[in-house]
């Protein structure tokens, strides 16, 4: 069997979608951070991500490089920051749930909709915006892949430790984490397609709500795409 991988600190970067504290210097912080995204995003979606340069970025937002820098790592990195933001807040729900003996698929769902409801009421409307570059700009896509691993193997550094599992659980519970975002991915797509193109310029964010349906209805399905039967055409011609 497959131990849980080890390859350093597993955790992915801490999250930042909600302030620490409710001080006046963490919320300046967080509607600095907000406003560096936000306008990342518009410029990027309207401009083409690599027209925009970073300075463009600073200058737009009136900060300097040095505080982008305090938030940011790269262009990929605010593009893709409510992606990230989300999987953040998940990690740190998932740390502290309490496990009621239900299968680890049920137990990271209803951390996902934890971390759904926990998300600020814009999130919706930065996470379109944030999926679409993702598909306009490769090097966006590709930040995003090696985040999604990180939090990855931090989900199963968490579950390992919390639940008390032996390292010959590793293999089983890669996978379940794995077929956790692959159904989380899978929702999130269908209900891009749903909201459709124009909340891309809305002015409100898109209902949350359908967002989580989704997810329950991707997941709920699971076990029936895990049992599902390849037929030849013959024998679904005889049926």
């Amino acid at each position: 069997m497959t131990a849980v991988p080890r390859t350093g600190p597993a955790r992915a970067p801490a999250p930042s979608a909600r302030p620490a504290a409710s001080s006046l210097r963490e919320r300046k912080k967080l509607r600095t951070r907000r406003l560096l995204v936000d306008t990342a995003l518009d410029l990027f979606l309207s401009r083409g991500f690599d027209a925009v340069t970073l300075d463009e970025l600073c200058d737009e937002t009136e900060v300097s490089k040095r505080t982008f820098f305090r938030y940011f790592s790269s262009k990929e990195d605010v593009a893709m920051t409510p992606h990230q933001d989300f999987w953040g807040v998940f990690l740190e729900e998932l740390e502290t749930a309490s496990p009621a003996g239900q299968p680890v698929v049920e137990l990271m769902r209803d951390v996902v909709l934890v971390a759904l409801a926990d998300m600020d009421e814009s999130w919706t409307l930065r996470v379109l915006r944030s999926s679409r570059l993702a598909t306009l700009a490769p090097s966006t896509a590709a930040h995003n892949l090696h985040f999604c691993e990180r939090a990855t193997l931090a989900a199963v550094e968490i579950l390992h430790r919390n639940l008390g599992l032996s390292d010959q659980d590793g293999a089983r519970l890669r996978l379940a984490v794995d077929m956790l975002t692959a159904a989380f991915r899978y929702a999130l797509a269908d209900w891009e397609t749903l909201v459709g193109d124009d909340a891309l310029t809305g002015s409100e964010a898109p209902d949350r709500r359908q967002l989580a349906i989704r997810v329950q209805d991707a997941i709920e399905v699971l076990p029936q795409s895990l049992a599902l039967t390849a037929r030849p055409p013959s024998a679904q011609r005889n049926r």
